[in-house]
């Protein structure tokens, strides 16, 4: 199955597009900008000692793609027809990752206003969620890859010991906003950027929440760039994405000037694209936490 990515031409339309499959009992799905292409299951080669949600590795072409069983990730039992499965074949975090599924039904076209944010009721789901869409009676749970893939390898998360190889930094006054919709991710970054200096940081979990402080703020304020110096934002969030959001930013009049930076895990060559052309002001792929602080340095002078 290949993917068509151009599909959703036009930035900042507050919409994505989600591959919908199917592990265990659960219906699950992954934004397709994640996805370089979907391939019937391959034999695996075992890794002797390797985490135990990585099954082995796999030859495509000329690459060698680590296998991740998202039957295990999930607790759910192995499949009955292995040779059924298909591998989704995906890129994050500057990785590529092959996933096992069971089954893939369908593209959907949906807004980011349709999903909702697993609660506390949700019985563990947020630890593995980004968010929940309801469409055709059904339940579709958006899972949280990038965990997936830190939680086996922790060097492809953020790290405060990545900022500390900047040495002796100062406190900064300057007034940072930060959406991401990761609690695990909000955390790393205040730790980082506070570790960096920045330590006057207000932090959202979606767009829509940031969008409506930053308008409050604008009314407020005589001038906005007084209270916030710069935005970094996440592109997949609940309710509104970080495109529109930034899209948003720049077609204001009182809060355009201020500078907008994309840290996101989803940086590749169409994404960056997009965030261009909702005039974004800088663009780092996660974890790349020392170029984020280079770049707000850089930007906040």
């Amino acid at each position: 199955m290949n993917i068509d990515k151009g599909i959703l031409l036009e930035s900042g339309t507050n919409e994505l597009e989600v591959i919908v499959f199917q592990v265990g009992t659960g219906t699950f799905g992954i934004n397709v900008m994640k996805v370089r292409e979907i391939i019937q299951a391959q034999p695996v080669t075992a890794l002797p000692n390797s985490h135990p949600h990585i099954e082995g590795i796999v030859r495509l072409r000329d690459e060698v793609l680590t296998v991740v069983n998202l039957m295990k990730v999930l607790g759910f039992q192995p499949s009955e027809q292995p040779e059924n499965d298909k591998f989704i074949v995906s890129e994050l975090n500057q990785i590529k990752v092959a996933f096992r599924v069971q089954n893939v039904s369908r593209i959907h076209r949906i807004s980011w206003e349709q999903i909702e944010k697993p609660n506390e009721l949700s019985q563990g789901l947020e630890s593995l969620s980004t968010g929940i869409v309801k469409m055709d009676n059904q339940m579709i749970l958006l899972l949280d890859f990038e965990k997936v893939v830190v939680d086996i390898n922790p060097d492809k998360g953020i790290n405060v010991n990545q900022v500390k190889s900047l040495g002796k930094r100062e406190r900064s006054h300057k007034k940072i906003v930060a959406v991401e919709d990761s609690t695990m991710l909000r955390k790393l970054l205040h730790e980082t950027l506070s570790e960096a200096g920045y330590d006057q940081v207000t932090f959202f979990d979606n767009g829509k929440s940031a969008w409506e402080y930053l308008t409050f703020t604008k009314n407020e304020q005589t001038d906005v760039k007084e209270e916030i110096q710069l935005i970094i934002t996440d592109v997949e969030m609940p309710q509104m994405d970080g495109h529109h959001l930034t899209k948003r930013i720049k077609e204001d009049e009182q809060l355009a000037d201020i500078p907008v930076v994309i840290f996101s895990s989803l940086i590749s060559e169409d994404v960056y694209h997009k965030g261009k052309g909702v005039g974004a002001d800088g663009q780092i792929s996660k974890p790349e936490i020392v170029k984020l602080i280079q770049l707000i340095d850089q930007l906040i002078l």
